[in-house]
């Protein structure tokens, strides 16, 4: 039977007093945090060196007490905060431990009856374990990571395997079974892998046969859907259990494991080493042994790997943190860019200005036209009721008003059903556009200059509220045209830069025009080639990255299959470049629909 869980009524737990009051102090924050795990708000809490009954953690019924071993903790109480769920892997196997006793508090609820088997009753207990977890994974899924912490410690202690050889489970049936029982059906019950578990099962399959160990398996599967509460089906089982094995079902613990219900005799130390034998010498442990050995260190190993469940609170005050910080650092590069031109040195430079031409004056209003077009919503339906026409009468509303003036009540039915239809407002539009000055992209500097300035002039022209802005990055960062600004003249570039600083040009845009604020439409377009050093390039796609997710559109133009843009934008190969302005407009009004959906 179970260590950890005295399922007799008369088991009162042991009366441990902690010598330090950081043990007291621990035990109240514990019992803080329990009713979550076992949704139940009853439940006391103590840990202290020796409690727990002779296991990591037991849990009394009788007393809704769960009692944990402090001597499990491994960290200095004074300083665990159990609300903190990041500190929680400094002392896992005893969040496990507490856990699992979560888990019999609110998923164990039936007791054997009196005069029940005992044998019966020990299988039944023995099933009860796999089958509790099972249930509390289902309710709780993140609580699989602690009770696979917890495993090494909980089943070791079951099985005394490391306290004496004597007493560790032999290669015989129904310590097979046993072993079965705790670790085969928890990788069916999906707290364990059937990979963690496959050394221990060979070994089983050994001892117990095909034949047998699939009859048991059908049993704990059956366990594995039995409700909490069923008390007879459980006890079905265990008498099952024991038919199968051909052992005594009157028999207090086939399995030879001490009794828990008034104490373990074991210390169920998990680090405990094995005992010598009379001889002296430390005698050699049973196959089946050394491969409950090998699989709980194997998942105590991959325990230690895996990522810890977060804390949802602390994620989100964690993302929270991060986004404060990312608007904090794109309102400045958009202050230096746009309010201050950028550095006043470098070879990132503006060239000149130049007046626009008719067919640039053409296609700005053009563009405007099709960006209006683009903004134009379908009318809604809106349902609404009234206690006067006009409407639809709705008999139902009637004989509710008229029930309630029979009654002397006020008036609140409204029998009058309409439908009108309203005009959805289009949302603002904000397009960036974001130009390389490296070498490599001189055939670009005319188009882009170009395409800056039809954006700019056909936002004025545009009954959809809209707001454009362009850049140039190399060494630095420089605007070509300013959020809220209708230039009178095309502004020029030179492409002879060797570096590309896209980060401070995405943060730049980002400031200026709110590219990851919801609410509103929104483009960013990249022109480059996407030839980039590792650091901008890694630090370029963490910005866009975080535009995406926000919903803003991300258009990148080449002119080569060849070209390496970021990943996660929409892709355009130029075969004309004089189309950039065309291809930038229908991305724009393709980005308004998009938001109308």
């Amino acid at each position: 039977m179970s260590t950890h869980l005295a399922a007799d009524p008369t088991a009162t737990g042991a009366a441990i007093y902690p010598a330090r009051p950081e043990w007291l102090t621990l035990s109240a924050a514990l019992a803080e945090e329990v009713p979550v795990i076992a949704d139940r708000d009853d439940l006391l809490v103590t840990i202290a060196p020796g409690a727990g009954g002779g296991a990591p953690a037991c849990f009394y019924p009788a007393r809704a007490l769960i009692e944990v071993d402090g001597d499990h903790l491994g960290v200095d109480p004074a300083t665990v905060d159990p609300a903190n769920l990041s500190d929680r892997p400094r002392y896992a196997p005893m969040w496990g431990a507490l856990t699992h006793e979560c888990g019999h508090a609110r998923h164990t609820a039936w007791d054997p009856p009196t005069g029940a088997p005992p044998g019966v009753v020990a299988a039944a207990m023995l099933l009860e374990e796999p089958r509790m977890e099972a249930a509390h994974i289902r309710r709780r899924p993140d609580d699989r990571h602690w009770l696979r912490a917890c495993v090494n410690g909980i089943v070791a202690a079951d099985l005394h395997l490391y306290v004496d050889p004597a007493t560790a489970p032999h290669m015989t049936p129904v310590h097979a079974a046993h072993t079965a029982a705790l670790l085969l059906a928890r990788a069916d019950g999906g707290v364990l892998t059937r990979g963690e578990v496959h050394p221990v099962a060979r070994v089983i399959e050994d001892v117990l046969g095909a034949d047998t160990l699939a009859k048991l398996r059908t049993v704990w599967r059956a366990a594995l859907r039995t409700a909490d509460d069923d008390r007879d089906t459980m006890l079905e089982l265990g008498r099952q259990w024991c038919e199968i094995l051909g052992t005594d079902p009157n028999e207090p613990d086939p399995s030879g494991t001490p009794n828990a219900s008034g104490g373990s005799s074991g210390t169920g130390n998990a680090n405990a080493p094995v005992a010598p034998s009379a001889s002296g010498a430390v005698a050699s442990p049973s196959p089946l042994a050394g491969a409950i050995a090998a699989v709980l260190g194997g998942v105590a190993a991959n325990v230690a790997r895996e990522k810890v469940p977060q804390d949802p609170v602390a994620v989100a005050a964690a993302a929270k943190a991060r986004e404060v910080a990312a608007e904090e650092k794109t309102r400045k590069a958009a202050r230096s860019v746009f309010a201050l031109g950028g550095p006043r040195t470098g070879r990132s430079a503006i060239a000149g200005s130049r007046p626009p031409t008719r067919e640039e004056r053409a296609a700005a209003r053009v563009l405007a036209r099709a960006l209006d077009t683009a903004g134009v919503r379908e009318r809604v339906a809106v349902r609404s009721t009234s206690d006067v026409p006009p409407g639809r009468v709705r008999m139902r509303g009637v004989r509710a008003a008229e029930a309630q003036r029979a009654a002397g009540a006020m008036v609140t039915a409204e029998p009058f059903t309409r439908i009108t239809r309203a005009q959805v407002p289009a949302p603002p539009l904000r397009v960036g556009v974001a130009c390389d000055v490296s070498g490599s992209m001189k055939w670009a500097r005319e188009h882009v200059a170009s395409a800056a300035w039809i954006l700019a002039d056909a936002a004025r022209h545009t009954r959809v509220p809209a707001q454009t802005a362009s850049v140039v990055f190399g060494h630095h960062v420089r605007p070509l045209t300013r959020p809220g600004t209708h230039p009178a003249e095309v502004t020029e570039f030179d492409a002879n830069d060797n570096w590309e600083d896209i980060p401070t040009a995405i943060d730049a845009l980002d400031g200026a025009l709110g590219l990851s604020r919801p609410g509103t439409a929104r483009l960013l377009v990249i022109v480059s080639d996407g030839e980039f050093p590792d650091q901008p390039r890694r630090d370029g796609q963490k910005r866009l990255n975080r535009l995406r997710a926000t919903g803003c559109a991300v258009l990148w133009l080449t002119t080569s299959h060849t070209d390496t843009p970021l990943d996660g934008a929409t892709v355009h190969q130029l075969t004309d470049p004089t189309t950039t302005a065309h291809i930038i407009g229908r991305a724009a009004t393709t980005a308004l629909r998009a938001t109308a959906r």
